[in-house]
């Protein structure tokens, strides 16, 4: 790789393949995550005909998986939290990447809304990942933690094919109930129902925003030792195992939404116990289904067990336990 270690960096991938850009974003965080870099990276890539799920995503649950086979489109599994996007050559991606210290989701959000501004679009953050104009969504980010790394990546909606969002993506009813809507159409916009913009204007923008926010940054180039580890991390996106998953047996299911997402968490039991633990969410957290399947795990099959275990670990858990102890009242009513 050549570049000055400490220098903010810009890369921006030639490639339409989501399995090898989103191994390019996972790579670059190893890279801070190591302390081989410790400016901060802006990166950019544009996925052709894919849908991208959260790490802890249940993939037969969220897409129609038959459908995008026959049709082509890539299954692309994030190293983060979140829910299910379709990307095509209309869907700039982005990522910010960079270690505890630089790391500034406020700055980052700030880049992506002067770079609107310029187009004459007034572009607010809305909730805690999303960035609307005239509340509409066109913009929605996930975040990476990996050691002393930090990463918000997210896309930018320019000039999407929205009428492939209901052939690939199964929305949750749940889900749009409370957001008191009634499709996933009825909430997004391409920025250019505001403004004439491509995606290659666009991500010159946000460039300039970045080096106007940051300072002056380099032009990455990877050498052929960065192109190895990228090719070994692609191998494991392309991989079945890594994409789908094992769907275990259960024998219990708590499933339904929360303040924090949905979550599906599959309990498989073996002499009155827990014995193994699946956990589906399009929670933001990438590390909260592992937590949620430790606290688990090993636990006396029972509402109150189930609930007291929770109770030690934090927010999200406790909320989870307070809707075992409601769904005991409503049973023993």
């Amino acid at each position: 790789m050549r570049y000055n270690l400490s220098m903010n960096t810009v890369f921006v991938s030639r490639s339409g393949d989501g399995h090898i850009n989103l191994a390019t974003d996972e790579y670059l965080l190893e890279q801070y995550r190591s302390g081989k870099m410790t400016g901060i990276t802006l990166y950019f890539y544009v996925n052709s005909n894919a849908v991208i799920i959260g790490r802890n995503q249940n993939a037969w649950r969220e897409c129609n998986i038959e459908r995008m086979e026959a049709d082509g489109v890539q299954l692309v599994r994030r190293h983060t939290g979140g829910g299910a996007v379709y990307h095509d050559g209309g869907n700039l991606n982005f990522s910010f990447i960079s270690n505890e210290k630089l790391y500034d989701k406020d700055r980052q959000n700030l880049v992506i809304i002067r770079a609107c501004k310029r187009l004459g679009i007034n572009a607010e953050v809305n909730g805690r990942n999303d960035i609307t104009v005239d509340g509409r969504k066109f913009s929605g980010c996930a975040y990476g933690i990996s050691g002393i790394a930090r990463a918000m990546h997210g896309t930018l909606l320019i000039s999407s094919d929205m009428s492939k969002l209901a052939n690939y993506l199964n929305p949750s009813k749940k889900k749009l109930a409370a957001k008191g809507i009634t499709s996933v159409r009825s909430r997004v916009i391409n920025l250019t129902e505001k403004a004439p913009v491509t995606v290659e204007a666009m991500r010159e923008l946000v460039i300039e925003e970045f080096e106007r926010e940051y300072g002056s940054a380099e032009r990455l180039i990877f050498d052929d030792a960065a192109q190895e580890a990228i090719s070994r991390l692609t191998d494991r996106q392309r991989s079945w195992e890594w994409r789908f998953g094992q769907s275990p047996n259960f024998d219990y299911a708590i499933d339904d939404r929360f303040s924090f997402g949905e979550m599906q968490i599959l309990m498989h039991l073996k002499n009155g116990c827990v014995d193994s633990v699946k956990v589906y969410t399009d929670a933001l957290s990438a590390d909260l289904s592992d937590e949620i399947s430790r606290l688990l795990t090993g636990v006396r099959f029972s509402n109150e067990s189930l609930s007291a275990a929770l109770r030690i670990g934090g927010s999200e858990a406790c909320e989870i336990a307070e809707y075992i102890d409601k769904e005991d009242n409503k049973s023993n009513e």
